[in-house]
């Protein structure tokens, strides 16, 4: 039994302010995840929302390393401190349509 390829999706608010520094330490989580599952995240920033972002991971093969690999990378470099208040990280799934 093959499992089909994940694709994530994760969006957030980031503070007002924070922008560079968020933008250093997602880095540093994609550098991070991208070293430990071979999966290269990209960032991507709502148009008319510069402070909406959204990481994109395609083709990840083990979910479930992928998703514990990210929660450490996110919490080794502190991501949620720059998010806006009331904002949370949420997660989307998505696979290939047969």
């Amino acid at each position: 039994m093959s499992v089909a390829p994940v694709s994530y999706y994760i969006y957030y608010r980031v503070a007002a302010g924070q922008a560079p520094a968020a933008r250093l330490a997602i880095g540093g989580v994609f550098g991070s995840v991208e070293q430990r599952t071979g999966v290269a995240g990209r960032l991507l920033r709502r148009r008319d929302e510069p402070l909406m972002w959204m990481e994109v991971y395609d083709g990840v093969g083990d979910p479930r390393t992928f998703e514990a690999t990210l929660a450490a990378a996110v919490a080794d470099h502190d991501f949620a401190s720059f998010l806006a208040p009331g904002s949370e990280r949420r997660i989307e799934r998505f696979v290939a349509a047969s």
